[in-house]
């Protein structure tokens, strides 16, 4: 199907499409957090993969196309598999994972993606985020096995605790906040001051747009860490 002006944006900047078949689907841990297995249209063997690495899916919407991005579960390069996981809520996307079954396919568009895993590793990972980030979370702990990890993780409903963070309790320190008014930002501005001394922290915000804004000019202009050491990207907008 044709992409919309969105579709020819992402060409402009040598965005590379791919079609997805769905090979298995199952609830994870909660009713509102849904694993979606597929195959990869060849994508893999083309362009590898990394840590956080993400892709857009294309969904139709009273004959519109919309693209949502999710990040990669499980990339096995040699069988040309990946899982994605859709924190499920209202809208188009959340209602394609409910009612999608194997065989179907899915539109896909590769573009934007991109995180090095720091050389040498961190002496401490920092990160800030919620259910929509959690596949890269776990993403970043696999591929900083040793890291002493401090997480701010942002909660939305009271079995978000319960979803499958991949942590080991004597390495991440996991800090679970309500999300309520700016109580994930004045938490962060409580701890993350004492972690930004050490010269080899490395600081990862993915939450939702306004305030991974806000807390990276946060860490950037007041706490004063480098550039190189933060890395951060909105992951969704309020509605």
């Amino acid at each position: 199907m044709g992409h919309g002006w969105e579709g020819v944006v992402l060409k402009l900047f040598r965005g590379k499409d791919f079609v997805f078949t769905v090979t298995g689907a199952e609830q994870v841990v909660t009713d509102r957090y849904r694993r979606i297995d597929f195959t990869d249209g060849g994508m893999l063997a083309q362009t590898g993969a990394h840590p956080t690495m993400w892709v857009r899916l294309w969904f139709t919407n009273a004959g519109k196309p919309h693209q949502r991005a999710y990040t990669l579960v499980d990339p096995d390069l040699e069988a040309g598999t990946f899982s994605i996981e859709f924190a499920l809520h209202e809208g188009l996307a959340s209602d394609w994972a409910r009612q999608v079954q194997p065989g179907e396919s899915i539109d896909a568009t590769l573009q934007g993606t991109g995180f090095a895993v720091p050389e040498p590793l961190p002496s401490r990972l920092l990160v800030v985020g919620d259910a929509a980030s959690l596949p890269a979370i776990n993403s970043l702990l696999d591929s900083m096995p040793g890291v002493p990890t401090t997480i701010w993780f942002e909660t939305a409903h009271d079995d978000d605790q319960q979803l499958p963070m991949r942590r080991d309790p004597a390495l991440h320190d996991v800090r679970y906040v309500e999300r309520r008014g700016d109580a994930l930002e004045q938490q962060i501005r409580k701890g993350l001051p004492e972690y930004v001394t050490d010269p080899g922290a490395f600081v990862w915000i993915a939450c939702d747009t306004v305030t991974t804004r806000t807390l990276t000019t946060y860490v950037g202009k007041e706490l004063g860490v480098p550039k190189q050491r933060v890395k951060s990207l909105g992951y969704w907008r309020e509605s």
